[in-house]
């Protein structure tokens, strides 16, 4: 009898306004009376929604429908990383919904790798990685990133200088060290991400990395690693002694 009521108040919730719902159950309530850290993540994104919408199948709550969403990608971390037309296939969820949840997760990711606006010093491959992960780790295909240092390691700023297919970015010297002597750098560090999270170096990898480091010797800019961002994980070619000395 239990499982019965609990299904028909999940039928209730699905067809029923936010609005009228008690006070204490409605997302933005609770999280005024108790803070965010007590809503579920269906509730923290009904709120992003800000309304529920009508379907084929009737009028969903915010609720119901971030529950679908989540359902459709299993996770917020899954869902962060959707297009907006992957986003709109989930019914309910049209491009105004689409675009602030966009919006919510780019925040997040900006948040994460901020420097407090200021100009951020490197130490080691785990500092470049903390700083670009967040937006290289979801995207769909291959970007090449080259960050810009100066003298004390200090970022100067960064360029994409190629992005490709699923499969791999093509890098020409040429735009790298034309980017560099630019804005008068001191020395490079490489950066491109691996959709499938695999983070082991290809052996285009490495030829790449050895073709850049050969032609920083020539120009004066020494390259002083190559990071591959896969997911939540990285590695440094650098560390894994698979770069000629610079």
């Amino acid at each position: 009898m239990r499982e019965e009521t609990g299904h028909l108040q999940d039928e209730l919730d699905y067809r029923v306004p936010i609005k009228s719902w008690r006070v204490e159950d409605r997302p933005r309530e609770k999280l005024v009376r108790h803070g965010p850290q007590v809503l579920s993540d269906a509730e923290l994104l009904a709120i992003v929604f800000g309304s529920g919408t009508k379907t084929r199948k009737g009028p969903v709550s915010a609720v119901q429908l971030a529950r679908g969403l989540i359902n459709a990608y299993g996770s917020l971390e899954s869902i962060a990383r959707r297009d907006h037309k992957q986003l709109t296939q989930t019914s309910g969820v049209g491009l105004a919904k689409a675009s602030k949840l966009q919006a919510v997760f780019e925040i997040g990711r900006r948040i994460e790798s901020s420097g407090n606006g200021q100009r951020r010093q490197v130490f080691g491959p785990e500092d470049v990685a903390g700083l670009y992960g967040p937006f290289m780790r979801d995207l769909k295909k291959e970007i090449f990133r080259i960050v810009l240092l100066n003298t004390a390691n200090v970022i100067i700023t960064d360029r994409v200088v190629s992005e490709g297919g699923l499969a791999a970015s093509i890098v020409e010297p040429r735009a790298v060290f034309r980017e560099a002597i630019l804005e008068n750098a001191a020395g490079i560090i490489c950066l491109h991400n691996h959709p499938s999270e695999n983070p082991e170096p290809s052996r285009e990898d490495v030829r790449v990395t050895r073709q850049l480091v050969d032609a920083g010797k020539i120009v004066g800019i020494p390259v002083h690693d190559h990071i591959i961002i896969a997911g939540r994980s990285f590695t440094s070619l650098a560390e894994r002694g698979l770069m000629p000395a610079g």
